[in-house]
């Protein structure tokens, strides 16, 4: 009577660990134990070469833990590769998509600062502005296609604080302009 017990408790742990590992590999819980560098792979994404600043200002500034990127916009050797007002010449999905391509080259920046992107710990704080048409309200929909990346990326811990402001004009009259607060691994 023990001995069936006993099998009958090591059948049930058998079950339950079995539906704990199903359940995890169903919601993707499973694809968060992949390293960032890794997810980039999975996903087919190639960060573009890190860009030159434009003006008096250099792209990250490191303190402690904490790296501050600049702000950066869908710019490729000093020229916008998107432009106009969100909401009058571009649509808000195109201007989702540049803030997506713009979360690229932050990414870039941030690979030249620290070498790796599984230095990072977490994503902190990120400011979106978006160079908007007189009456669209939609800016944390644009800014998204930014917010949306790093979480892909980075699962939970792309996960972060942030801003998304509506701006009447933008250097090289670029769509979005984001920056972003990264915590890394000492």
């Amino acid at each position: 009577m023990e001995n069936n017990r006993m099998l009958m408790m090591r059948g049930l742990r058998a079950i339950v660990a079995a539906s704990v590992l199903l359940a995890a590999s169903s919601t993707g819980a499973a694809q968060t134990t992949a390293s960032p560098e890794a997810r980039l792979k999975a996903l087919k994404i190639e960060l573009p070469p890190a860009p030159k600043p434009i003006a008096s200002y250099v792209p990250a500034v490191r303190t402690g833990n904490l790296v501050f990127l600049a702000g950066q916009g869908p710019v490729t050797d000093g020229k916008p590769t998107i432009t106009g007002e969100v909401g009058a010449e571009l649509t808000e999905k195109e201007g989702y998509q540049a803030a997506r391509t713009t979360m690229l080259t932050l990414l870039a920046v941030l690979r030249q600062e620290i070498g790796s992107l599984d230095r990072v710990r977490r994503v902190v704080k990120l400011t979106g502005w978006v160079n908007s048409a007189p009456g669209f309200t939609r800016q944390p929909w644009v800014v998204n296609g930014a917010s949306d990346l790093l979480i892909e990326i980075f699962g939970d811990n792309g996960r972060h604080a942030r801003s998304s402001i509506g701006a009447n004009e933008l250097p090289l009259n670029i769509p979005v302009e984001i920056e972003i607060t990264v915590e890394v691994v000492p």
